[in-house]
């Protein structure tokens, strides 16, 4: 599959940057970007979804410190 997108001179310039750093094409870079992106978001989606659920449960969190008396650290 492939596409094309519109970049503005400056928004060019700064990918093509950024590939060469990387020594990637220009095309890796993009797919390598979208796909963290998409990573990233569905990972926030994940820790929210859990994060209801812990809320949810009625557990309650409790300070490090008693974890650390706990396991004598």
């Amino acid at each position: 599959m492939s596409f094309s997108i519109r970049l503005t001179t400056e928004e060019k310039e700064l990918a093509e940057a950024y590939a060469k750093l990387h020594s990637i094409s220009l095309g890796e870079a993009f797919k390598t970007a979208l796909f963290e992106r998409i990573e990233d978001e569905f990972d926030v989606s994940i820790g929210a979804e859990a994060y209801q659920e812990y809320v949810a449960s009625g557990k309650q969190s409790r300070p490090i410190q008693d974890l650390w008396d706990e396991l004598e650290i």
